[in-house]
């Protein structure tokens, strides 16, 4: 089977003609690693960060027939969602399957497609990790887009192999080609303290286990008392490190707390500071895209730091999407709790999709604002 990378679509479906499901980096990847997948089966290769599947479907329909799946893994979850409605399309949804960042995923790997991240510490965990788990003569094929790139990548790779070779750029993407594994370790998540807070943070976390200064100027003007404290869970909306729902657990100890992101690293990082604080048995953490597994109206408070980058460029739709979903849980008279870039202008999307918005604090930077649902 030849897979059409050009049959596969982004998701979320986009109204942007450009926006393809593969780019060159993608192409790349394939190419260069063509000749070390020949005669592998799917078993023997491992995918991480393809972003819609442009990756592992090609490699499911390069092995057609071979014994197993293609192990992927992706953060976001959009970006796993997206596999499953390509791998449906083309009818390979058997052909893989999507696991955590833990050794399952790469052990007795041959070869690994990367999509490096722009992160050095998330590339940092999955290069530790290939090189404990795989098998010893693995090749990792790690590749992007040149202007996402660092020689701090290469640095990286080197810390875990003992070869490390570089292709030739070509449509402004290259590939790192390491090879020789070496000091192997699973992801060990930071720890920091702030304001008498445990911090975790895996590689790849908004702000690791710092504190950052919208995050900052959100908690000190948390509400003296939250609304529907004795009944409701409160809510820690694209949680991150977990921070905020933590210092809420915290600062009212007789809340429970519900916090949810779509990144799989921001989910294990908030798990692992509600641990370290003691609190996980009122603080329960979920991946979801934004509150979809929660039913309508049935939460008092939430707090939301949103993301506003997909990638490197600037995304609006995320915060919008995100504040859509919390007018959609919140009750009547609920409250948002939201800091945002006061550059971003939020106020008027925050007053017309949850309901009248007031400015509680603001920075040159940053902004707080309570939202009451209408």
């Amino acid at each position: 089977m030849t897979l059409d990378l050009d049959a596969l679509r982004p998701f979320p479906d986009s109204d942007d003609p450009d926006l393809r499901a593969h780019d060159a980096a993608d192409r790349l990847l394939l190419d260069e690693s063509a000749a070390a997948r020949a005669g592998l089966g799917r078993q023997d290769v491992v995918v991480i960060g393809d972003t819609y599947g442009a990756l592992a479907l090609t490699v499911a329909s390069d092995t057609d027939g071979s014994p197993g799946v293609v192990r992927v893994h992706q953060d976001p979850l959009s970006s796993e969602r997206g596999l499953d409605a390509n791998a449906r399309s083309v009818g390979l949804e058997a052909s893989v399957v999507s696991l955590p960042l833990d050794a399952e995923l790469v052990r007795g790997a041959r070869v690994v497609l990367l999509r490096l991240p722009r992160s050095l510490e998330a590339l940092r965990d999955i290069a530790g990790l290939i090189a404990a788990h795989a098998a010893p003569d693995v090749v990792v094929f790690a590749g992007g887009r040149l202007k996402h790139m660092s020689l701090g990548m290469n640095d990286v790779l080197r810390e875990h192999f003992g070869t490390l070779d570089v292709s030739h750029a070509r449509q402004k993407s290259r590939v790192l080609i390491a090879r020789d594994p070496q000091n192997g370790r699973d992801p060990v998540a930071s720890r920091a303290q702030h304001d008498g807070v445990i911090v975790c943070a895996f590689g790849g976390v908004f702000a690791g286990a710092s504190l950052d200064i919208g995050t900052r100027l959100l908690i000190d003007n948390l509400p003296d008392t939250i609304p529907g404290e004795d009944d409701d869970a409160a809510i820690d909306l694209a949680c991150g490190n977990g921070i905020v729902g933590a210092t809420l657990a915290l600062r009212y100890p007789s809340l429970r707390v519900y916090a949810t992101d779509e990144s799989s690293a921001a989910v294990a990082s908030a798990r692992a500071t509600a641990v370290a604080n003691g609190i996980e048995e009122r603080m329960s953490v979920a991946r979801d895209d934004a509150l979809s597994a929660l039913p309508d109206a049935s939460a008092s408070f939430i707090a939301l730091n949103p993301p506003f980058h997909r990638g490197a460029a600037i995304d609006e739709t995320i915060a919008r999407h995100l504040f859509a979903d919390a007018a959609r849980v919140l009750r009547p008279g609920g409250e948002l709790w939201t800091v945002w870039n006061s550059a971003l202008q939020y106020r008027q999307p925050l007053e017309s999709l949850v309901g009248p918005t007031r400015q509680v604090a603001r920075t040159s930077k940053f902004t707080v604002t309570f939202s009451t649902r209408r």
